[in-house]
């Protein structure tokens, strides 16, 4: 047994990536010679169309121990609580807010532990976006996975966790987040004791950096702050478990070797993380709170210009200065729809019951906004002094579609029935002069 690793990345995104864990494993000037070096296969992987325009075309090729074709028939798993079974359970416009998970307390991996609360669209209609959370408290032990359904956008809350893919490592803490391109195989091992986090499963277009229009050509999140991982394998046989998820749901497979067996690669289709520290927040200087389009990290396009399949936002540390303004997010109704997480800290439009590794769902026109304690403490504040937001990192996934919840999370014992409550204490100014 042998086994080839690297914690080492590569910077940008989207662009063309060469790396190789040995010398000579890339060929030169053609992708698939008639024998590849050191006795490898060439396989491409493809994330678009073969016709898809050269800017938004994705693609890699792997140069491997073994072919992916490699593994026993799959066999149907029973279903759990990870899935697209989104319509289950009527939707309804009720504001939503759960408790985080609990943690496990039997041994449970990545897999195991995830969670679908909500979702649209599905992977048939190839748009649309699941909504999971994931408590786990062991690392994925003889079995791997990937996903033929969408790209997992992966939001930790409470541990790091260590990614060993086809393409190499990615190690993520809070804070950080990573993208597993859909089909790609890994193994999620946890660095700490537990973890908990968030999952959105994107089966839209692929996630991207958004337009900075008139902001120019500098802001929100930069480029060369986007890690890709450069090539690391795994020569190890023996009996696993390759797990893959399609059309909704889990099927496994035996297979006799580790399918991290990926000895070099190029391309521009692979994992990559992105520090949400590192996000060079937009702001007024002047007066009226801006939309939360500011606050863009990636978004998937959908076929309406202008118009996501779904946005990743996020509300990061930042200065309030606006003038003769309500600073916090003022009370909004959006034809969007809107599932909040909260990594650290508190959110500066809530003052209690919105705890990192809950969740909350506004969906398509439910109003929402401030509580009433904040909104009596921000609408009397001194606004000659700035508001200085520290300590806190909350994120959104937005969609263009109404989001539904799952049955399970309509009926879990984290589902906070006295959400409404927070608003109904908010006092009538109203004069009539």
């Amino acid at each position: 047994m042998s086994e080839k690793a690297s914690n080492g990345f590569q910077t940008g995104f989207a662009n063309e990536f060469a790396t190789e864990a040995m010398p000579g494993v890339l060929p030169e000037g053609q992708n698939s010679p008639q024998r590849a070096a050191h006795g490898l296969y060439a396989e491409q992987l493809s994330g678009t169309a073969f016709t898809a325009p050269r800017h938004s075309n994705r693609r890699s090729w792997l140069y491997r121990i073994r072919p992916a074709a490699m593994h026993h028939p799959f066999e149907a798993m029973p279903a759990g609580r990870f899935h697209n079974r989104f319509g289950e359970a009527p939707a309804n416009p009720n504001q939503l807010r759960w408790d985080p998970l609990p943690l496990p307390s039997t041994p449970t991996d990545f897999i195991d532990g995830l969670v679908t609360m909500a979702g649209n669209g599905g992977p048939g209609e190839q748009s649309g976006v699941g909504i999971h959370l994931y408590a786990a408290n062991r690392s994925m032990e003889g079995r791997y996975f990937y996903n033929a359904d969408g790209e997992l956008l992966i939001v930790p809350q409470l541990g790091r966790l260590r990614l060993a893919t086809e393409f190499g490592i990615v190690e993520i803490e809070p804070l950080e987040v990573a993208v597993i391109p859909r089909g790609v195989r890994f193994r999620v091992e946890l660095l700490d004791e537990s973890a908990r986090g968030y999952v959105a499963e994107n089966f839209g277009a692929l996630l991207r950096l958004p337009d900075l229009g008139p902001i120019g050509s500098n802001g929100l999140a930069n480029p060369r702050d986007f890690l890709t991982p450069v090539a690391a394998y795994e020569d190890i046989e023996g009996n696993f478990e390759l797990i893959a998820k399609f059309q909704g749901d889990l099927w496994r497979a035996k297979i006799d070797h580790s399918p991290l067996d990926v000895v070099g690669w190029h391309g521009n289709y692979a994992p990559y993380k992105y520090d949400l520290r590192r996000f060079n927040t937009i702001g007024s200087i002047s007066y009226d709170h801006p939309d939360p389009s500011i606050f863009l990290v990636l978004h998937s396009p959908s076929d309406t210009p202008g118009v996501s399949n779904m946005d990743f936002v996020i509300f990061p540390p930042r200065w309030l200065v606006a003038q003769n303004t309500f600073r916090p997010p003022w009370f909004h109704r959006n034809i969007a729809s809107e599932f909040m997480g909260l990594i650290t800290g508190a959110y500066d439009a809530k003052a209690e019951g919105f705890v990192p590794g809950g969740a909350s769902l506004h969906n398509c026109m439910s109003g929402h906004g401030p509580d009433a304690a904040t909104y009596e403490k921000a609408s009397t504040r001194d606004l000659s002094q700035p508001d200085l937001i520290t300590g806190t990192m909350a994120f959104m996934f937005e969609t263009r579609r109404v989001i539904h919840p799952t049955r399970q999370a309509l009926e879990a014992k984290e589902l906070q029935g006295n959400y409404y409550e927070c608003w109904q204490g908010i006092q009538k100014h109203f004069t009539g002069k």
